[in-house]
C-alpha cells in the first residue's frame, strides 16, 4: 500500500524577524500506485510539501498520512530520489544498491545478493557493476540511485526534480526508464518537475500549485493510453493537456511578477539608496 492524505497543511518558516508561509492550507489525496505529478511557478512549495510526506520537515498546522498512518520523520516505507544522486562516491555501483539493505531497518527484505543482481540487471547497469559514481554518466548515476532505493522495496517513490541535471535526449531516455519501472512494480510516485511536458507524459495526474503561498490550483487527469510511448507527445490531446496546463503555471507565475516599468517595491528603496550611497 501507498496511499497519501494532506489534509489542510500549512508550513511556515522562521527567518529572522519574518515568517515566511511556503504551503497554506494544502489538501491532497493520492492513491495507492498512483503517479502523481506536481508543478507550478518557481518558489510555489513544491519540494517543501514533497519534503512533509517525506518526513524531513513537519507541518505547522494540519497532518500529512500515509496509509492512515501520522508521518512522524522519514521511513523505509518511503524512497526518495534527488535531482543530485545519493550516492556513496568510495562505493561502486554493486555495493551503493545494496547499501540499504544492510541497514538495520531494511534488514529481513530478502537475501541482499539477488536483489542487487536483478536491479542491475533491470537497471542496464550489470556491466557497470564495479564502477564509482565518478565513472558513470548523468543518466548512469541516476540509474543507480533509484536502483539503491528500490532496493529497500518502498510502497511509495517520492522525487525531486530527478532528470533536472540532465540534458533533454537524457532526459526523455530517463522518464522511458521511470514508466518501464512504474509498469512493472506499480509503486505509488509522486514527483516534482518543472518541465510540464515530463509532468503530463509521466502522470495519471498532474497536480498544479498556486504562485507562493503554494495551494492547490487545479488537479488535471491524465487521460491518455498506457503504456505511454515517446511519440505521444505529437498528439493532439497531449499538446491539448500541455498547452492548458501551461496557460496555468503561467499565470501563476506572473502573478508574483512586477509588469516593466513597475516602480520598486518601497521595501527595497532603502536598500538600494544605501548601495548607492556606498
Amino acid at each position: 500500500m501507498g496511499s497519501i492524505s494532506v489534509r489542510a497543511v500549512s508550513k511556515r518558516f522562521e527567518t529572522g524577524d519574518v515568517d515566511v508561509t511556503a504551503l497554506e492550507a494544502v489538501d491532497l489525496q493520492v492513491r495507492d500506485q498512483e503517479f502523481v505529478t506536481l508543478v507550478g511557478a518557481s518558489g510555489c512549495g513544491k519540494s517543501t510539501l514533497l519534503n512533509l510526506v517525506a518526513g524531513f520537515e513537519t507541518p505547522s498546522s494540519g497532518e500529512v498520512l500515509v496509509d492512515g498512518a501520522p508521518v512522524r520523520g522519514p521511513g523505509p516505507d518511503r524512497g526518495v530520489v534527488f535531482q543530485q544522486t545519493a550516492l556513496f562516491p568510495w562505493l561502486t555501483v554493486e555495493e551503493n544498491i545494496a547499501f540499504g539493505l544492510s541497514l538495520r531497518a531494511n534488514r529481513g527484505k530478502g537475501e541482499v545478493k539477488p536483489i542487487v543482481e536483478r536491479l542491475l540487471e533491470r537497471t542496464g547497469l550489470a556491466a557497470f557493476r564495479t564502477r564509482r559514481p565518478a565513472e558513470l554518466s548523468g543518466g548512469m548515476r541516476q540509474r543507480a540511485a533509484i536502483a539503491s532505493v528500490l532496493a529497500i522495496d518502498p510502497s511509495t517513490l517520492l522525487m525531486d526534480e530527478p532528470f533536472g541535471a540532465l540534458d533533454a535526449l537524457t532526459r526523455s531516455i530517463m522518464q522511458d526508464f521511470l514508466l518501464e519501472l512504474w509498469e512493472a512494480r506499480r509503486k505509488t510516485v509522486v514527483l516534482v518537475t518543472h518541465d510540464i511536458d515530463e509532468a503530463i507524459y509521466l502522470a495519471d495526474r498532474t497536480i498544479i500549485m498556486t504562485a507562493h503561498p503554494g495551494r492547490i490550483c487545479e488537479a488535471i487527469e491524465v487521460d491518455l493510453p498506457r503504456p505511454r510511448r515517446y511519440e505521444m507527445r505529437s498528439s493532439a490531446a497531449f499538446i491539448r493537456l500541455r498547452d492548458h496546463v501551461t496557460q496555468i503555471v503561467r499565470a501563476e507565475a506572473l502573478k508574483g511578477t512586477a509588469p516593466l516599468g513597475a516602480p520598486a517595491s518601497p521595501a527595497l528603496v532603502p536598500s538600494m539608496t544605501q548601495s548607492a550611497q556606498n
